[in-house]
């Protein structure tokens, strides 16, 4: 599951966001994907079962994080 850079979320919210939706990410670890994510253009935040793939997905789009497509596996 990728979260690709935008113009409209700051550090602070994509990292307390991965941070409270994803099981494992720290606020720290959320700091370093967002880093990740702003020289990238995007990062990898999950990878695991197909379910909960869709799950996180929806709660970080709802959360209003910009999410490339959900790959069909």
């Amino acid at each position: 599951m990728i979260v690709c850079n935008d113009d409209h979320n700051t550090f602070d919210h994509v990292a307390r966001t991965l941070a409270r939706f994803i099981p494992g990410i720290t606020l720290k670890r959320g700091m370093e994907i967002a880093n990740v994510i702003h020289a990238s253009g995007r990062a990898v935040v999950y990878s695991g079962h197909q379910e909960a793939a869709e799950h996180y997905w929806e709660q970080l789009k709802g959360a209003g994080l910009t999410m490339a497509p959900l790959e069909q596996g």
